[in-house]
């Protein structure tokens, strides 16, 4: 079956765009485990359902560490129950992080706004102020 199927690094990389040094950071951070022959490395459908969850947890601005113990639970052999419960759990947090950090970034754009009028407003007064005094 196709999904079966071992993919190398290259293979990945090309997939999920990412790098080859990308790959082996996340295999030595415990995220990935791709089977070793040699210096080959052969990546699973597991491996690659693993890094799909990396990225989008990356992507929501989950630490690795918090993505690790989140995909360390998948196995834990209540049907992922204690995995989607933590996982909402965290994502939770991020989204209250995530809407507190918009909504600082919009006051400060709001209040951008209002001082780049102030400053057009004092340009275009100093410069009739410069035209009337020619």
């Amino acid at each position: 079956m196709e999904t079966d199927r071992l993919m190398t690094i290259r293979e990945m990389c090309d997939a999920y765009e990412v790098t080859p040094r990308t790959l082996r950071f996340y295999e030595a951070k415990e995220l990935l485990f791709p089977i070793r022959e040699g210096q080959k490395r052969l990546f699973t459908r597991r491996d690659r359902a693993r890094l799909k969850l990396i990225m989008r947890g990356k992507r929501f601005g989950f630490s690795l560490e918090e993505i690790r113990q989140l995909l360390d639970l998948y196995d834990m052999g209540d049907q992922q129950h204690t995995q989607l419960v933590k996982t909402y759990s965290v994502a939770e947090d991020r989204l209250a992080d995530m809407e507190q950090r918009r909504d600082e970034l919009d006051a400060a754009i709001l209040d951008l706004k209002e001082q780049m009028e102030w400053g057009a407003n004092m340009i275009a007064s100093l410069s009739a102020d410069k035209t009337a005094a020619e």
